[in-house]
């Protein structure tokens, strides 16, 4: 394992002209908001190592290899990975190839682990044993780092194997859309005007209430920020709500730093929300999505892919009441049903 900044200067010369970087991450996040990284492996085709986040001193070099131009990251369900990068090194890659989503795109399971994806592409079985290791112990036991260097030592021939199939049924372009959207800075940055989305349970409050429960949520959401804690510990949602509807009361500090909050966040004072309630649909609109679905089995089977990776029951429910920014409307999705939801609206 990497453990200095010497070691890791070593390693990255030994890597300097690689461009498909395998990626993993192992954090902690149980008492804080933002994940504590501590090891991120890389594995090319040549080598594999484990690097001690916690005991480097200088991550520069890290990022400069991580987030150059040309390279792609080959991650297993990126996003958590992507995101605990994010906050230590405030950049995004430039190409990512996910291989949960590939698999997906091959009509694998859509939350397939990569343990078991593995197994079906590889025949290698691999251990779970350290799952749930708290990743700050140090020192780490050697089981434990040989455990964390093979989720990417198996990754680039799971890529290689992927991509010549994707290749085949010609969806490597989707695959990179896919991606690219992964590195959306938006997924990564707090954003306290929606943090309500955040709420369970907002929708059987009463819509008086809605404004103060969002205010409370964009509240918490910055005491959370502020204190690197997890939001639920600075108040729990059956707290906020309990506020909302006026059945409990903040303390008198905690009422001074809400105001003086919103008063630093102008924007949240006239804040409106809009919480969809559960409509049941019409024997219309039943009958629309009926029709929506066959056509979408169709599509799905001509391509080779699960029915739900182009759209859901929820998303052809917002399109049959006139939501335009369903996913399925854009990119490959609207590529490849256009000419059948043509038709459907003639027919």
């Amino acid at each position: 394992m990497i453990e200095t900044d010497q070691q890791l200067q070593q390693f990255l010369a030994t890597i300097h002209g690689e461009k498909l970087l395998a990626i993993d991450t192992e954090f902690k996040r149980i008492d804080t908001y933002y994940p504590i990284l501590c090891l991120v492996q890389i594995a090319t085709q040549t080598a594999a190592e484990c690097i001690d986040i916690l005991a480097i001193e200088d991550l520069e070099p890290l990022f400069d290899k991580l987030y150059q131009s040309e390279c792609v990251w080959i991650v297993h369900s990126a996003r958590q990975d992507i995101e605990a990068l994010y906050y230590l090194s405030k950049r995004l890659p430039n190409y990512l190839f996910d291989t949960q989503i590939a698999a997906h795109f091959l009509n694998h399971p859509a939350q397939i682990s990569y343990q078991k994806l593995t197994e079906i592409l590889q025949g290698v079985v691999l251990d779970k044993a350290y799952t749930r290791l708290d990743w700050t112990t140090r020192p780490l036991p050697e089981p434990a780092i040989e455990y964390a260097l093979d989720d990417v030592r198996y990754l680039i021939k799971n890529y290689s194997m992927l991509n010549t199939q994707l290749l085949a049924e010609q969806k490597f372009d989707w695959l990179m859309a896919e991606g690219q959207d992964l590195t959306d800075v938006g997924l990564y940055v707090p954003n306290l005007t929606q943090a309500w989305t955040r709420i369970k349970g907002l929708s059987a409050l009463p819509k008086s209430t809605h404004q103060k429960a969002a205010q409370l949520a964009a509240w918490r959401e910055s005491e959370a920020i502020t204190n690197n804690k997890p939001r639920k510990w600075i108040m729990s949602d059956e707290q906020l709500m309990n506020y909302s509807l006026g059945k409990e009361k903040l303390s008198d500090q905690a009422k001074k730093s809400f105001t003086d909050f919103l008063t630093q966040h102008p924007e949240l004072v006239e804040t409106r929300i809009q919480v969809n309630t559960h409509q049941m649909p019409t024997k219309t609109e039943k009958q629309q999505k009926n029709d929506l679905q066959k056509l979408i089995q169709k599509i799905a089977v001509q391509y080779n892919l699960d029915e739900t990776l182009i759209a859901n029951g929820k998303s052809l429910m917002k399109f049959i009441r006139g939501d335009q920014s369903v996913k399925f409307l854009t990119g490959w999705r609207y590529h490849i049903l256009k000419e059948e939801l043509e038709h459907a609206k003639q027919s």
